[in-house]
């Protein structure tokens, strides 16, 4: 009677294990999901804040590549 309940307890000490490696396992995907949220945002504006900084360039280029051909 000593062998099936002390199998019984390590199987249940190891379902309890296994239980609390899979609670760290959801808390670390859920933080690494936030970070990625937030490292999308931060692309996003980059990615915003580099087409308002190309406009101004885009039109400059395009007065001087006027004015090059201009001269011909």
């Amino acid at each position: 009677m000593l062998y099936p309940m002390l199998a019984v307890a390590l199987a249940f000490c190891g379902i309890a294990v296994l239980g609390v490696l899979a609670a760290r396992v959801l808390a670390e995907v859920r933080r690494l999901a936030r970070q990625v949220e937030e490292s999308s945002h931060r692309i996003t504006r980059a990615s915003e804040d580099l087409e308002r900084a190309a406009v101004p360039l885009a039109a400059r280029a395009a007065r001087v590549g006027q004015g090059a051909h201009g001269d011909r």
